[in-house]
């Protein structure tokens, strides 16, 4: 690969110009902010400072871990696997090598979630978020709802780990909790005389065989076990339909963030298990059906 051009005659503004040339010219799709995200975080400078600061010379360390930065990104690498976090809904959220990259469309979950529970926002609910990663859903719903308890599922322990870390760190660690489990195998549910007001999932759902075409970026730095969905994409989805009605109280909710061209698969699913429509699919800002909510039907 070519060497970076970045050096010390250059202004802090001038390195990011040419770095967004340099991005964009490999074909990535967000040139402009992938540059100004990793100068401000090789030069730890937010936005603001990175204006008011726009005409000064980089040193030779600066220009160093600039260099590397964008090395690591011309490889193909997250930024957010760069600089170790990711905003969702609003909320700083680190990362590790065992986590998802969240991502815009599972926003579409929250969104989903908040509008179905309706005027039940305000009551003490239990909240069951399967296969957590990060914790970015469950801390989402936490943030929007303070009134509720929540526990996130994780195969991966260091997956839970990272969850755990953000709950802290957003003052959401007293009501959060984090069980190793597969899906909600663990948990208890309605036969134990509980149950979840609300389960929500961003299961894996890719089949395996599609995971060699994904973009670099996915394929390459995201965990396998989140991504692999089975044979067919819809493995976990079989497993949490199934356990549904056990995790679920009465009127409980479930709701799942699908993958592209899923939505027929996963309500047959659903509706084999006896869980009914709770609303209809909402699309993602792509217009791509993202989110079912099912409810335990009678």
């Amino acid at each position: 690969m070519a060497a970076i051009d970045t050096d010390t005659a250059l202004s802090i503004a001038a390195a990011r110009r040419r770095l967004a040339r340099q991005f964009s010219h490999a074909g990535l799709g967000t040139p402009d902010l992938d540059a100004r995200i990793l100068v401000g975080h090789a030069l730890s400078l937010d936005h603001a400072a990175l204006a008011a600061q726009a005409d000064r010379r980089l040193t030779d360390e600066e220009a160093d871990t600039i260099a590397v930065l964008a090395r690591r990104r011309l490889d193909r690498e997250p930024v957010a696997r760069i600089v170790g976090a990711k905003e969702f809904w609003g909320l700083p959220l680190a990362l590790n090598a065992d986590t998802l990259v969240p991502r815009p469309e599972t926003e579409t979950v929250v969104e989903t979630a908040l509008a179905a529970l309706g005027d039940t926002r305000g009551r003490a609910l239990r909240i069951a978020d399967l296969d957590t990663g990060s914790g970015a859903l469950l801390l989402a719903l936490l943030s929007e709802l303070p009134a509720a308890h929540g526990v996130g599922t994780d195969i991966s322990v260091a997956a839970l780990a990272c969850a755990r870390a953000n709950a802290s760190a957003l003052g959401l660690a007293g009501r959060a909790s984090f069980v190793a489990c597969d899906h909600g195998a663990a948990l208890g549910g309605a036969a134990l005389g509980g149950g979840f007001d609300l389960v929500v999932a961003n299961p894996p759902y890719v089949a395996s065989g599609d995971i060699a075409g994904l973009q670099p970026e996915v394929r390459d730095f995201d965990p396998r076990k989140a991504l692999d969905g089975g044979r067919d994409g819809l493995a976990a989805y079989r497993a949490i339909a199934g356990d549904a009605r056990r995790l679920l109280a009465p009127h409980g909710l479930l709701v799942l963030e699908l993958g592209a061209g899923q939505l027929d698969a996963v309500r047959s699913l659903t509706a084999a298990a006896r869980l009914a429509p709770a609303g209809a699919c909402r699309n993602d800002l792509a217009g791509v059906p993202r989110a079912l909510a099912v409810t335990v039907s009678t």
